[in-house]
C-alpha cells in the first residue's frame, strides 16, 4: 500500500467523495487486519470479539467521521488507534459486566509488552493510559499510537512534530510507568 495513494484517497474522503471510502477501506483493510489480528494473536480461541469485527467496527466509526480531515496515512492510523481502543474498551467493559469476572485480557506484541505474562486486562490499560494523560499526555498519545495504532516510531514523531529519539525515550519512560501501574493494580 503505498502512502500516496492512502493519502490521495483520505483527501477525497475529507471532501466529501464518498466513492473514495470504498477504494480506501480496500488500500487500507489489510494493514487495519493485521494491527487487529496482533491484539488477537495469543487470545483464546472462543474470545467473544474477533479482529475482523473490530476492524470492520472501527471502519465504519472512521469513514462516518465527517468533521475529520485526513492528512497522511500516519494520521488516519493515529484516529484509527483511538477508535479501535475505544471499541476494545467498551467490548471488554460489555463482556466484564455480562460476566462479573475479570477484565478482558488482550495480548501484546512482545515488543511493547508491560508484563512478563504478556496479557493484561484491557480496563486496567484503560485506566492506567487515562491517569497518564492527565500526567504526561504525550507519553499517552505515544503509547495509543503504538500500541492500539501500530504505529512505528518514526510515523509517531512525525505525527507529533518531534524527534524519533524523544520518542523512543517517551517510550520507554511510559511503559515502564504503565507496568508499575498495572502491577500495583493485579496485587490489589
Amino acid at each position: 500500500m503505498s502512502e500516496g495513494d492512502v493519502t490521495r484517497l483520505l483527501t477525497e474522503v475529507s471532501e466529501g467523495n464518498q466513492a473514495a471510502i470504498d477504494a480506501l477501506f480496500e488500500k487500507v483493510y489489510s494493514e487495519m487486519r493485521r494491527l487487529a489480528g496482533g491484539y488477537f494473536r495469543h487470545e483464546r480461541p472462543d474470545h467473544t470479539m474477533q479482529p475482523t469485527a473490530l476492524v470492520h467496527e472501527a471502519y465504519v466509526r472512521l469513514a462516518d467521521s465527517d468533521n475529520v480531515k485526513w492528512e497522511t496515512r500516519a494520521h488516519f492510523f493515529n484516529v484509527a488507534a483511538q477508535v479501535m481502543r475505544n471499541i476494545m474498551v467498551d467490548h471488554a467493559r460489555k463482556h466484564k459486566a455480562e460476566k462479573r469476572g475479570g477484565g478482558q485480557k488482550v495480548s501484546l506484541d512482545e515488543a511493547i509488552s508491560f508484563s512478563n505474562e504478556r496479557n493484561i486486562d484491557l480496563i486496567a490499560l484503560d485506566n492506567a493510559l487515562n491517569r497518564l494523560a492527565s500526567l504526561d499526555s504525550q507519553q499517552a498519545r505515544i503509547v495509543e499510537m503504538r500500541f492500539f495504532g501500530g504505529l512505528k516510531i518514526e510515523e509517531v514523531a512525525a505525527i507529533l512534530n518531534i524527534s524519533e529519539t524523544t520518542v523512543s525515550r517517551e517510550w520507554l519512560k511510559a511503559k515502564l510507568w504503565l507496568r508499575s501501574r498495572l502491577a500495583a493494580e493485579a496485587e490489589t
